[in-house]
């Protein structure tokens, strides 16, 4: 009887990656920033005004630095793809011979070095792409990387940075507002941080736990600094 082994691994770990950062900021920072200026305005409104004023900035903010962060990812890459080509034009043997030292690294004997290099190297373009993925350890990025990497950071972090805020629309005064806003804020960092875990393949009660206290910490400096300033 044949056993069948389906592994099991994250896909989209790009798109994973970008909603933790959207999110992790959207529900610490607004909640900070309102927490701060609780005990400085007596209306929720201001509060309110002041929160989506801050979301916004930050939505912004927050997927233009996922935009750049892409554009520059991809620009490394097309940079270093023109210089293996030209390596492998100009200096070619020199290329076999890492092409061989990679694969020794694996345990292959001398044969099967000058044997592996010789056939990769009639295909100038895989042996280019072999050397980017094993020399330099650097995978083609999306295209539409930068792109996506805005939208989903930008969208994340206006989902997060709501929920906190969201407390402000059910309470009377900045002083109930606050404790309420207190309350979701952990809560959504540990349902966040508990489904994070489980999709990364972590034991998701200790993950959740973990993103949750340094949410609560990232909040709680936020908080005084803007108690201060305020």
């Amino acid at each position: 009887m044949h056993q069948y082994h389906t592994e099991t691994h994250v896909e989209s770990s790009e798109i994973i990656a970008d909603i933790v950062i959207g999110m992790s900021d959207g529900l610490t920072v607004p909640f900070a920033l309102a927490a701060g200026l609780s005990g400085a305005v007596n209306s929720n409104s201001i509060l309110l005004t002041a929160g989506i004023a801050e979301i916004v900035a930050g939505c912004v903010a927050m997927g233009l630095g996922g935009y750049l962060a892409g554009k520059t990812e991809q620009d490394h890459y097309e940079s270093e793809l023109k210089r293996e080509y030209m390596e492998v034009e100009k200096f070619r043997e020199k290329e076999i011979e890492e092409v061989k030292e990679i694969f020794a690294a694996y345990g292959i004997d001398e044969n099967g070095q000058n044997m592996l290099a010789t056939q990769l190297a009639k295909d100038k373009t895989k042996w280019v792409d072999f050397m980017m993925k094993f020399e330099l350890g650097l995978e083609k990025p999306n295209a539409n990387r930068a792109r996506n990497s805005a939208l989903t950071i930008g969208i994340a972090y206006g989902v997060g940075g709501l929920l906190p805020l969201s407390a402000y629309v059910f309470t009377n005064n900045p002083q109930d507002g606050v404790i309420l806003s207190a309350a979701i804020t952990s809560f959504c960092l540990f349902v966040f941080g508990y489904f994070k875990s489980k999709v990364t393949g972590q034991e998701p009660i200790r993950g959740a736990l973990k993103v949750t206290a340094i949410g609560l910490i990232a909040a709680s400096a936020a908080f005084l600094i803007a108690k201060w300033v305020s």
